[in-house]
């Protein structure tokens, strides 16, 4: 006991405390010595960081509880809330069947309903449905609009889906390594962030959202303008190759057909 209250900065009083109000659990005992290990350190840390927190301890011990039932450590200390903030601002909308019929033009099919709700698109809420964001479902409405069938435009979303998850993994790897790998790696051994790390952390993802957001948009512009001018390229080499190909059939002024003088008439 003595060497674990030297170890976490105590006093052998305040760990005796500590054990007393169930904030650490009890030692591994060989008859009358009792054996403590780097679990019982780490909550020890935990308690501290807390404490530096403003957090009661009555309050730390629900918390502790709470994490022995399985939530994990950034969820208990605010971390989640630091972290897992909402990057995206999409709005849902709120729409009856017939103002879901009247977005699409009647391409509401069942078919079509079903992969909406596989995708994530829409959810049921009653007798109405809900649609998981304004400018996916404005977007979806002007592509039908313009003539692509609403199945197309669900299967492309699906697609489209698979790739932001793919970059999500890109920037959210990034983001471990580079930005939270000590403070993670502290959490998990139960040394949480304190009031100034837990600012600088919230502070530090703030400006990685619209960063993430600016990267993906230039890249896509990019990519865009890329796709199209190979399309534009293959369009106008399609259309060459068509009027070399009519040549030899084009007639002369004086209307041979080949390009070939027409012969003339001898006095």
């Amino acid at each position: 006991m003595a060497e674990l209250a030297a170890e976490a900065g105590i006093t052998v009083r305040t760990l005796r405390f500590y054990r007393e109000r169930k904030l650490i659990p009890p030692p591994r005992r060989e008859g009358r010595v009792a054996w403590y290990n780097e679990h019982h350190l780490a909550r020890l840390h935990t308690i501290a960081a807390l404490l530096e927190r403003g957090h009661t301890l009555g309050g730390i011990a629900e918390l502790l509880a709470a994490f022995e039932s399985g939530r994990d450590v950034g969820e208990l200390l605010g971390l989640e809330d630091t972290i897992v903030a909402p990057w995206s601002e999409e709005t849902p909308v709120r729409l009856t069947p017939e103002e879901l019929a009247d977005h699409f033009s009647g391409d509401v099919t069942v078919e079509n309903l079903a992969t909406s709700l596989d995708i994530g698109y829409l959810a049921v809420d009653g007798d109405e449905f809900v649609h998981i964001s304004r400018r996916l479902l404005d977007a979806s409405t002007e592509l039908v609009a313009a003539g692509v069938p609403l199945a197309a435009v669900l299967d492309a979303g699906r697609q489209v889906r698979v790739h932001a998850d793919a970059l999500a993994d890109i920037f959210t790897t990034l983001i471990r390594t580079h930005v939270l790998s000590d403070v993670l790696e502290r959490a998990a051994a139960g040394r949480p962030p304190g009031p100034r790390e837990a600012d600088r952390i919230a502070e530090t993802m703030e400006k990685l959202r619209p960063l993430s957001k600016g990267v993906l948009e230039a890249e896509l512009s990019m990519a865009m303008d890329r796709r199209t001018r190979r399309e534009l390229d293959h369009w106008l080499g399609a259309r060459e190759a068509g009027g070399a190909a009519a040549e030899p059939g084009t007639q002369s002024e004086d209307g041979a057909a080949g390009g070939a003088p027409a012969p003339r008439d001898r006095d």
